[in-house]
């Protein structure tokens, strides 16, 4: 039922909102050198990596300075990647992830290998479920590159602060998945990012 779900709702945006996704096209060719998609491995179901897609909103060759973005003031990202992310429109292409099956439209969010790998047992229980565009987590932390611009060490706070929260939440719901939840999160998701502006 849930992967029915996410088909139809995947296809359905997509169709609908192709002008609007086209309008965004064309304005990230024209914010700097670099291709329309950001691909980035993440780790997927069964722990096994797949190819995220993403709108670009920062330089060329950004990641090489780091995978972690830290603030909306980051100067590798675009004039047009700071609000396709303040609006979490970046996001957007993942549809396509939804539509090939690497994807759900709600569960947990796929991470790099490189935090993938300092799970714990129980911790890797998230990757038994297909990862996510949103989840209870993303709702907890919408602003989290702001709160790791905040630390005076970014990669520690995640690692040791934000990433363990953030599995406690996907754990809670990989445990009891329904569509009644999943449809909620899809709302209080859309109401965040309309009301936090």
């Amino acid at each position: 039922m849930k992967r029915i779900f996410d088909i139809i709702f995947s296809s359905t945006a997509l169709v609908l909102f192709s002008p609007f996704f086209l309008l965004i096209c064309i304005f990230i060719l024209f914010s700097g050198k670099g291709g329309i998609f950001f691909r980035q491995v993440r780790v997927g179901r069964g722990n096994q990596d797949f190819k995220i897609f993403k709108f670009r909103t920062m330089k060329a060759d950004s990641e090489k300075s780091g995978q972690l973005t830290v603030g909306m003031k980051d100067n590798r990202i675009t004039r047009v990647g700071y609000y396709l992310r303040k609006f979490k429109m970046d996001e957007v292409p993942q549809l396509i992830n939804v539509l090939m099956g690497d994807m759900s439209i709600v569960g947990p969010r796929p991470e790099v290998r490189k935090y993938v790998d300092l799970y714990n047992k129980e911790q890797m229980r998230v990757l038994s479920v297909r990862p996510g565009i949103t989840d209870f987590a993303s709702l907890k932390y919408f602003k989290e590159n702001e709160v790791l611009g905040k630390s005076s060490n970014p990669e520690k706070t995640y690692i040791e602060e934000v990433m363990p929260e953030k599995l406690n939440l996907n754990l809670e719901y990989i445990k009891n998945p329904s569509l009644l939840v999943d449809l909620k999160v899809i709302l209080l998701t859309v109401l965040k990012v309309f009301s936090s502006h």
